[in-house]
């Protein structure tokens, strides 16, 4: 495919990703669940890639995933022969259902989760495909957070089907991103218990059986706050809220390493406070 085309062009934003975060092409396969060699093919579009091998790149770099997620759906439409003019947007039939592990901004509302992916990719990718595009069908996308969705009854082009071998698993997760390391997606995850701190602020202990992971999910924190994660066994992860990315987004701590939530403390460090603790 080349710079033309909408997949082209996502293959090129995705290499320029790649290349300013120093990340070598081995680096990327030992981060993640995808190898050397379809890397290359995915940064130099001989291969669509997953919308999970986007996320991940993301998940890694630190790059806001929005765009090139919205920019995704449109290849995606390409690659599938979908791309079709659409008239108006269209509020989802269907109930939204059990969502994946995914980092970006958090929903307002259920509704809002579901439907906003039907009609905001025109605003966030106009300024990327606006040149060579201009006839290109603009279909639905979220920018609401990066990740599978489930459900949506649409054919997918990227016949790769979702990342069920993950990355790691276990002590080989430990400290390490769940969406990067493919711990995350739909039907993998399950939150064993969910607590509201001060200020609204939600913690969700979140277990990947197939990765033997946990870890803390994190809605609604302000710059300088911490949470940490505390197992039975020892182990600790942690995260700390920097700026107001982290503040507008779902936030989680590294992956630690067990199979139950039993014994494990979740604590929330807020400047000039006192820490708020809660139990499993």
């Amino acid at each position: 495919m080349t710079a033309s085309t909408v997949g082209g062009q996502l293959a090129e934003e995705l290499r320029g990703v790649k290349e300013r975060s120093g990340l070598s092409l081995a680096a990327l396969a030992a981060r993640t669940p995808y190898s050397k060699s379809s890397w290359e093919r995915y940064l130099n579009g001989k291969k669509p890639a997953p919308r999970q091998a986007v996320e991940a790149l993301c998940a890694l770099t630190g790059t806001p995933p929005g765009r090139l997620l919205a920019l995704w759906e449109l290849a995606d439409a390409e690659w599938s022969g979908r791309a079709r003019p659409v008239s108006a947007p269209k509020a989802p039939d269907e109930p939204a259902e059990a969502e994946p592990e995914r980092l970006a901004a958090a929903p307002s509302a259920p509704a809002a989760r579901a439907g906003v992916r039907r009609w905001a990719v025109a605003a966030a990718v106009a300024g990327v495909v606006a040149a060579g595009l201009a006839g290109t069908a603009f279909l639905g996308a979220g920018t609401a957070r990066p990740g599978t969705e489930p459900g949506d009854g649409r054919p997918r082009a990227v016949t790769e089907p979702p990342v069920r071998n993950p990355g790691c698993r276990a002590d080989g997760c430990e400290g390490k991103n769940p969406v990067a390391m493919g711990c995350g997606g739909a039907g993998m995850i399950t939150t064993l218990a969910t607590h509201t701190a001060s200020g609204g602020r939600r913690l969700e202990l979140r277990h990947a059986a197939l990765c033997r992971t946990l870890w803390v999910r994190t809605t609604g924190l302000r710059p300088g706050d911490r949470v940490e994660l505390s197992l039975s066994t020892g182990r600790t992860q942690q995260v700390t809220a920097t700026g107001g990315r982290d503040t507008g987004q779902y936030l989680a701590t590294p992956m630690a390493a067990g199979d139950s939530g039993a014994g494990t403390r979740i604590c929330l460090e807020v400047p000039g406070s006192r820490p708020e603790c809660f139990t499993g």
